[in-house]
């Protein structure tokens, strides 16, 4: 069941230094655990009410309630955005409760890795549709409001595999290389209505989804990519900053 919570608490005194988003409403897909979790719960300490959703509703909620101890308004709901129909009940059901969005944060994402003779159709679809299709289908729910208000941040969560091929890599490569000329076409048919659309690019970072990572010493964290989408929505308005990569500081 879709989860709406409202505390009691105020807005801080020195809003715009304290809460810079505050009046902001934003959706981060696949947000129960990871660089989702952490993003939404970046937006929420800085002041924005946060819609979150996932499909692991036991995660989702954990993360509900953490999110609840940093924003008066948070919203989370059980969905699949690589379909239609979900996402239009998830955009309509976050405008019910919390208000128009004007930050998308687009980071649900899978990886399945090994050489690409050994991957089958199956695993391409599952990979394409989370990592790209989902993006798109995401963006056209939501972009029809972004351009009422005249304004909006569309963040979209990719990695370096979309500038970089790697051994294994096929799938995932092929969906964030995808993502990154989405995001750039986004960019030029929405920027002359107010709304900016940006990628983050990062390395390995050390998470669930990342098993890959042998020392977590030369890896980002999660925190570290919702320190980037921060930079990003906090950029003065006439600034567009198209695409941040990071990556850790040591070589693994």
């Amino acid at each position: 069941m879709p989860k709406t919570t409202k505390s009691n608490k105020q807005p801080h005194s020195s809003t715009h230094l304290a809460a810079p988003l505050a009046g902001k409403v934003a959706l981060v897909t696949g947000a129960s655990r990871g660089i989702g979790r952490a993003i939404a719960l970046r937006l929420a300490r800085m002041g924005a009410a946060v819609a979150v959703c996932g499909r692991d509703k036991s995660a989702l909620d954990a993360a509900h309630r953490e999110i609840e101890k940093a924003s008066a308004r948070v919203y989370s709901q059980l969905a699949d955005v690589t379909r239609s129909a979900d996402i239009a009940e998830l955009v309509a059901k976050t405008e019910g409760a919390l208000g128009p969005i004007s930050i998308l944060v687009n980071n649900a994402g899978v990886g399945i890795f090994g050489p690409v003779q050994q991957r089958t159709e199956q695993e391409f679809d599952q990979v394409l549709a989370t990592n790209l299709k989902s993006v798109f289908l995401v963006s056209r729910a939501v972009i029809p409001g972004m351009i009422r208000q005249n304004s909006g941040d569309i963040v979209n969560i990719s990695s370096l595999a979309g500038r970089n091929a790697f051994p294994g890599g096929a799938i995932y490569c092929a969906s964030k290389w995808g993502l990154q000329g989405l995001t750039a076409c986004m960019a030029e048919d929405l920027r002359d209505f107010g709304i900016r659309v940006s990628s983050i690019l990062p390395g390995s970072v050390a998470t669930e989804f990342g098993p890959h990572v042998k020392d977590p010493s030369k890896a980002l964290v999660p925190e570290d990519i919702a320190h980037a989408v921060a930079t990003l929505l906090t950029q003065s308005k006439q600034s567009f900053i198209s695409e941040i990569q990071l990556r850790p500081l040591r070589k693994s």
